[in-house]
């Protein structure tokens, strides 16, 4: 349970050296601990200037404190923020004195907690600030942006209202069962079921964009030593991450890097070449290559076009379950056009890691792979809880409109509509547990 009667307090700064530290206080007592800090209490939102002071009256600090009265603040109770100057040593002196005068060490995500239970955010609105904080892109950042402004709460009420709405109509005609409404023949009931399609197919599309651009993908690059994984993660990348020689062998543990997509953050691992005459230390690389392929969202299987073998043998060697795409690489040595082929479960793309040439074809073919779409508009910040909730929620209605049409009475269908509406009220916190609200804060910065 929340412990809001406490005071909580952190560095809501990085730590290291830098040109300020801020430390954040929230509570009851933040009013009286920026007094004995500071030897008074500033105008409410003012900027102050003034000189932190230690039990004996010592000077620890000299900055700028703000001061927000419950209820105008970021969490609903008083808060007091202290600008100080970077460096952590300074840093830790200052929230060693303001833990000695009442307050406590705040836990990961506890004020944007607070802000939640003070109702000053919903769930999606809070899970947002870490999202944005997060975010691997512009585009990553801007969906994040639009949550926290309050846009996928909004979305998600209008859902709710549809799903009200249509509950409403069907339980007010139940109430009247001499009526003797055909439920199936009506088209008011007709109209609403289709607002109610629809609305859902908009919002999980941009929320599944926002998914996506929040999670990003990872990219395993495989295959045989000297297939060109090296040259094509510097390819990727646009830098000389891996090293390239005519050796094989080179790469023997796994390199990670990022990149970015027309806005999907991809993180790319180049791994040790798959061989079974290798020595100790590419047995480890390998070992910890296809662990890393295990884990992947995508393996790229390198293969050098001008050999005889190919390497196709690993193909059937990989992890079960993870999408594999060949990779043709070194065609600027046999004459072959740049080219994407498909067959059955298999795509093969033909480039040149050298030249460049196919590159895009990949890039393009990865943004397919995850179901990315650069020119969609709109996108939401959203979690896998979040697609869970609307896919839950879209599946009560299609399940209650099936009984309604199998002739099983518009009962059933008025229960799954209530258990839309609760799945609906998982996503912005308005039914929510304990052990699920603990989940995700958990996971947010300590002093956010």
């Amino acid at each position: 349970m929340l412990e809001t009667q406490d005071t909580i307090a952190a560095i809501a700064t990085p730590p290291g050296r830098g040109g300020i530290s801020v430390l954040r206080i929230s509570g009851a007592r933040a009013a009286g601990i920026a007094v004995a800090l500071s030897g008074a209490l500033p105008e409410p939102r003012r900027v102050s200037l003034r000189r932190f002071l230690d039990a004996d009256g010592e000077c620890i600090d000299e900055g700028l404190l703000v001061y927000f009265p419950a209820p105008g603040s970021f969490t609903g109770e008083a808060v007091v923020e202290l600008h100080g100057h970077g460096g952590v040593v300074v840093a830790d002196l200052l929230l060693a004195r303001v833990i000695a005068l009442g307050a406590r060490q705040a836990r990961p995500g506890e004020f944007s907690q607070r802000a939640f239970a003070n109702g000053r955010l919903d769930l999606t609105q809070a899970e947002a600030i870490a999202d944005l904080i997060d975010s691997g892109s512009a585009a990553a950042a801007r969906a994040a942006a639009r949550s926290l402004s309050g846009e996928f709460s909004d979305r998600v009420g209008g859902l709710v209202e549809a799903v009200t709405t249509l509950r409403i109509f069907v339980e007010a005609a139940l109430d009247f069962p001499d009526e003797e409404i055909d439920f199936l023949a009506d088209e008011q009931l007709q109209r609403l079921v289709s607002d109610l399609r629809a609305r859902f197919t908009k919002l999980r599309a941009a929320a599944a964009q926002g998914a996506i651009l929040r999670d990003g993908m990872t990219v395993v690059l495989a295959g045989r030593p000297n297939a060109g994984k090296s040259s094509l993660m510097n390819r990727l990348t646009g830098e000389d991450t891996a090293i390239v020689t005519h050796l094989p062998g080179t790469t023997r543990d796994v390199l990670r890097q990022e990149i970015e997509i027309d806005g999907l953050p991809v993180h790319v691992i180049d791994t040790a070449g798959l061989r079974g005459d290798a020595d100790l230390v590419e047995e480890e690389g390998i070992r910890r290559a296809r662990r890393a392929m295990a884990e992947a969202d995508r393996v790229l299987l390198v293969e050098d076009a001008t050999g005889d073998d190919t390497g196709l043998a690993e193909y059937e060697t990989l992890p079960a379950g993870v999408p594999v795409t060949v990779i043709r690489n070194k065609i600027d040595l046999t004459g072959e056009s740049a080219g994407v082929a498909r067959g059955g479960d298999r795509t093969t793309v033909s480039l040149s890691a050298l030249t460049g040439e196919g590159i895009d074809l990949l890039r393009r073919h990865l943004e397919e792979g995850v179901g990315y779409r650069p020119e969609a508009a709109g996108a939401l910040s959203a979690r896998r809880r979040h697609l869970d909730a609307l896919d839950q929620a879209r599946g009560h209605v299609e399940t209650g409109v099936g009984h309604l049409e199998s002739g099983l009475g518009g009962e059933l269908l008025a229960e799954e509509l209530r258990l839309a509406q609760q799945a609906l009220g998982e996503i912005t916190g308005a039914v929510s547990s304990d052990d699920l609200l603990g989940r995700i804060f958990a996971s947010f910065c300590i002093g956010k």
